[in-house]
């Protein structure tokens, strides 16, 4: 069975088409960043127009690449949310007008049960039930994992996201845009024993906070910059900061995940999402597994972070779950994972 993928959930195009005997046979990645760069941040409205102008090319590309024909797909698979509503409406519109075209189903998927399933294309693939850790955008989430849409949220944020206070704090170190890859970059020149950043809600809960470890962060960083002279004393400043600050997220992920492990039972710990690519975390997380008992899967880097793969695939694992009828077009900017089951 091939399955077209179709990821448009914000200001990343991605188109993958994944078959259940030959694997990923062809796909296509395009980053809006220098669009948003400018603005500091994603803009909706361009971000749409973007997704508008390259999907359909970058669809029959993949499609050449992978050596086929439209006719060959067996069903089409996009993010029906959450994310962006006009840009989920333009990859659920390419998805329905194609799949009504070739008579195949279109099978709507949940962007973050797409980042949960992803590492099981991994060689060394988690089995069901495992814990997920899913830091991705404005989500960060521990999810108790029991099988195909059988999910359960024992952990969330309770302000901003692990994600969002890495874009948050590069903006006041004054890196570009994406912030949170540039800060992981710049904190590898620093010392992350500089500054003793708060770790919120430590030993309380399953739940996290990053909110108050962002205003920590802007206080120092006031305070420090009037004292610092020179430019090199500047940018060890900002070094420092921004090891000190990483190190304070990590410590704060680990923590979690190591008590949701103990409290589950659970033998698999899967990290999925952007902020799942950060090295120091994969490092940290690998030794916590280590001395703990657990082990520790991830996707690839280039899977991470939103890309047309990740939504192929759940398509493929979804693909018993389509309507009859002619396709219909979904977009839920606004969709809790734990309202999904087998049947959606």
């Amino acid at each position: 069975m091939r399955v077209l993928g179709i990821e448009t959930s914000c200001d990343e195009t991605g188109i993958a088409i994944y078959d259940s005997t030959d694997g990923l046979l062809a796909e296509a990645l395009f980053s809006q960043t220098e669009t948003h760069a400018r603005f500091g941040g994603v803009v909706p409205e361009l971000a749409s127009r973007d997704h508008i102008a390259r999907s359909a090319p970058m669809l029959r590309q993949v499609v050449a690449d992978a050596g086929l024909e439209l006719g060959a797909l067996d069903a089409i698979a996009y993010t029906a949310g959450p994310g962006l509503v006009g840009a989920l409406m333009v990859g659920g519109s390419l998805a329905a007008s194609l799949a009504f075209g070739l008579g195949i189903p279109a099978l709507p998927i949940h962007h973050l049960e797409a980042h949960l399933l992803v590492a099981r294309l991994e060689e060394d693939a988690p089995e069901f039930p495992f814990l997920a850790l899913l830091v991705s955008g404005g989500h960060t989430l521990l999810v108790q994992v029991q099988g195909l849409g059988d999910y359960l949220t024992i952990g969330s944020t309770l302000d901003d996201a692990a994600g969002e206070a890495f874009d948050k704090v590069a903006r006041l170190l004054s890196l570009p845009y994406p912030g949170g890859p540039a800060l992981a970059e710049l904190a590898t020149v620093g010392d992350p024993a500089a500054y003793d950043f708060p770790r919120p809600m430590r030993g309380r809960g399953l739940d996290f906070s990053f909110s108050g470890l962002k205003t920590a962060v802007r206080l120092k960083l006031e305070k420090e910059s009037s004292q610092a002279g020179s430019d090199e004393s500047s940018g060890t400043l900002r070094a420092n900061i921004a090891a000190s600050f990483q190190a304070a997220v990590v410590d704060s992920l680990v923590e979690k995940s190591v008590r949701a492990m103990a409290e589950t039972g659970l033998e698999r710990l899967v990290v999925a999402g952007g902020v799942g690519a950060n090295t120091e975390l994969r490092s940290r997380l690998k030794a916590a597994g280590e001395q703990q008992g657990f082990g520790v899967y991830y996707p690839r880097p280039s899977f991470c972070t939103d890309n047309g793969v990740m939504i192929a695939y759940a398509g493929w694992c979804r693909r018993g779950t389509a309507k009859s009828g002619p396709p219909r077009i979904q977009a839920r900017p606004r969709w809790p994972l734990d309202e999904l089951t087998l049947s959606v």
